[in-house]
């Protein structure tokens, strides 16, 4: 890679930087971590020194990303719309960075069910934030409130069911790929 490869060279030299400093490290801190001089890292950064295969992969592993990752170009598809689920009552965004996960936002009215047969048990994990009302939260014995703005992360193992408290919630969750399957078909909460 040289100085004139254009939008991709500028925008690895913009990375280095922006990891560097986001992990609070100076030049000389990451400079000695790649096994490269102070001023050579600069120029590297300022557009003044040839990038190189072998000074990249060195770079990746001292700032704890992948070569992948930080030539990664694909920017085109940035937003995305949601998959309408009407009859389960939620929206879908998969991830594309991961396709194992995938953001789901449903909105409840009616309450965990009472009966623990009913309760769902799958591999996976799942997290999910109340956006605003209250959510219960069964897990195993457990019988949770996750009032807005609190999160809940649990193993899918665990026998478990949600629903609204006294009133509509909404709630945003993120799915890992065997959590996904594990709700698939499931009654619509509603």
């Amino acid at each position: 890679m040289t100085q004139d490869d254009g939008e991709l060279d500028s925008l690895v030299r913009k990375r280095i930087r922006a990891l560097r400093v986001a992990q609070g490290w100076s030049l000389e801190e990451l400079a000695e971590r790649a096994r490269l001089s102070p001023s050579s890292l600069s120029r590297i950064e300022n557009g003044q020194r040839r990038l190189a295969l072998d000074q990249l992969v060195t770079l990746a592993r001292a700032l704890d990303t992948s070569l992948d990752q930080l030539v990664e170009m694909d920017t085109q598809d940035v937003i995305s719309n949601p998959m309408i689920d009407g009859a389960h009552g939620v929206m879908r965004w998969p991830i594309k960075a991961d396709p194992g996960l995938t953001v789901i936002r449903q909105r409840m009215t009616n309450p965990p069910p009472d009966s623990p047969a009913r309760m769902r048990a799958h591999p996976g994990r799942e997290w999910l934030v109340v956006l605003s009302g209250v959510a219960v939260l069964l897990l195993g014995n457990r019988r949770l409130r996750v009032e807005t703005n609190q999160a809940a992360e649990f193993p899918t193992m665990l026998p478990h069911a949600i629903g609204a408290a006294g009133g509509p919630c909404e709630i945003l969750g993120i799915f890992d790929r065997d959590a996904r399957r594990g709700h698939k078909g499931e009654p619509k909460p509603d």
